[in-house]
């Protein structure tokens, strides 16, 4: 392995979901970015299969980002309701709805191909891996990421032993990484926390969270960030797997606003503000269990071009998105960042 991940400044937001393909993180690598892919709902062949195609395409530095699972939810009477009310959605478009069921995501098989794979980069998300992961990642040479909201989350993640923390803002599109999934109170936006964060820790901080041009990188590193990580700004980029219904959503101007919800997967995430998330304001708390019960419902509205219906996740500043391939588009934040 060469390189290390303080040499980037422009990082490509692993997306779980289907966005972040093999070409796009080929693409922001051929820039001189560093790509990443997701771990997240793939099995562990799918995975293995997309990291041999991007080192196919030439790229050989490159991360993977894995969730981390926490205890299973119990099925509470308000989820059971929530249950029945998805299921009627389901009806109206012919569909039905999945399981109620845990699942870990292949978590101690994911970090053995990790390890096997020697992939260069893994960051985490959701919680803290254990020591133990972290030990065996060291020994196989992986840099380790840890994804934060709060400078409490950095320094745990500095104390076990993590490389760097990605500072996530409220501005983020996607799920929100806090380990409590709580709700973010009087939460501050991604610069300020950047520096509180960077005045906190001893290693390396990554920013990330509604970043969409040079101007929005320029700040972060400012503030004491070594690199930006984008998620948003590449949703419409060619090379990515981002769904046609949620690309014309993004483009047609027709929604203006994003916002948090956790109709969908039970975890808070933000996305484009659509009417399914405003009929259910008060959707419960439990991850991964309502990932697996919207499933069914969320790929029929994808087949029907429902963007009403569609989960797409998007960052705040949405609106500044650009239209480009991949690698022209890192050049031109670098050139707006005054990077080149």
């Amino acid at each position: 392995m060469t390189g290390g991940i303080s040499m980037y400044e422009i990082i490509q937001a692993p997306m779980a979901g289907g966005n972040a393909t093999p070409a796009l993180a080929h693409a922001v690598g051929e820039a001189g970015g560093l790509g990443y892919l997701a771990a997240g709902y793939k099995t562990i062949e799918r995975l293995k299969e997309e990291i041999h195609s991007l080192r196919a395409l030439g790229t050989d530095y490159f991360g993977v980002n894995l969730f981390v699972p926490a205890k299973p939810n119990n099925r509470t009477p308000s989820i059971e309701h929530y249950c029945e009310q998805l299921l009627s959605e389901a009806e109206l478009i012919e569909t039905t709805i999945g399981d109620y069921r845990f699942s870990d995501d292949s978590w101690h098989a994911k970090v053995q191909l990790m390890i096997d794979e020697q992939v260069p980069v893994v960051s985490f998300t959701f919680h803290l891996p254990t020591a133990d992961v972290i030990t065996r990642m060291k020994k196989a040479g992986i840099k380790t990421v840890q994804t934060v909201t709060s400078i409490d989350e950095a320094r745990q993640a500095e104390a076990l032993g993590i490389d760097e923390v990605c500072v996530q803002g409220v501005e983020a599109g996607g799920h929100r990484a806090a380990f409590d999934d709580s709700d973010p109170v009087d939460a501050k936006p991604l610069v300020a926390l950047v520096k509180e964060v960077v005045a906190a820790v001893q290693i390396p901080v990554v920013a990330a969270g509604g970043i969409m041009d040079g101007a929005g990188i320029r700040a972060v590193l400012d503030a004491g960030a070594h690199a930006a990580q984008l998620g948003t700004a590449f949703l419409c980029c060619p090379e990515s797997g981002t769904n046609p219904t949620h690309i014309k959503a993004l483009l047609s101007g027709k929604f203006t606003t994003t916002a948090y919800t956790r109709a969908y997967t039970g975890r808070l995430a933000r996305g484009l503000n659509n009417d399914f998330m405003m009929r259910y304001p008060d959707a419960p708390q439990a991850f991964p269990e309502m990932h697996y019960v919207t499933q069914p419902l969320r790929k029929k509205a994808a087949e029907l071009d429902r963007a009403d219906l569609l989960a797409m996740w998007t960052g705040q500043n949405f609106s500044a998105i650009r239209v480009m391939p991949a690698t022209e588009l890192v050049h031109v934040l670098k050139k707006e960042a005054n990077l080149l």
